[in-house]
């Protein structure tokens, strides 16, 4: 069962040495190949080392849109058993914070979601659907962050 207690987190750019402890069998993902493509986010705890949470983003200027391209969570923190909870909402909302100083009001993020996470997006997050992606614009960016990061 995840904890109640909120923990100051950090969120930044993955670094170099990350990449040699974020493995696919904790992260889901092979990490290192998506770091010339994408701008790799960490998340961890405040004076902590251990990463919680992933996610790769791409800036779209010309659509005024962040697009998170990978995301995931520890293997401790998946399921009903997990360590933490938010850890994804987490870095969505930094998603969202990213997109809104660059692009203001007119700011928005989205994802390609697994087939059953889109439900799960759309309630726990209120991301609208588009087809193949998921996103957030306007209003909803601020409201998502405000839950998460504030």
């Amino acid at each position: 069962m995840a904890t109640r207690r909120q923990r100051p987190v950090i969120v930044n750019i993955a670094e170099d040495e990350d990449f040699k402890v974020l493995s696919e069998k904790r992260y889901s993902f092979n990490w290192k190949s998506f770091k010339k493509t994408t701008t790799v986010y960490k998340l961890r705890i405040e004076k902590e080392n251990d990463i919680l949470g992933v996610m790769g983003i791409v800036d779209i200027p010309a659509e005024k849109r962040v697009e998170i391209k990978l995301l995931a969570t520890s293997i401790e923190n998946i399921g009903s058993n997990k360590v933490y909870d938010r850890v994804a909402g987490c870095l969505i909302a930094y998603a969202c914070r990213i997109a809104i100083t660059n692009y203001g009001m007119d700011a928005c993020i989205s994802l390609v979601p697994k087939t059953q996470l889109i439900k799960h997006y759309m309630q726990k997050y209120h991301m609208l659907n588009a087809g193949r992606q998921l996103f957030l614009e306007g209003h909803a960016l601020f409201l998502l962050m405000r839950e998460y990061i504030e």
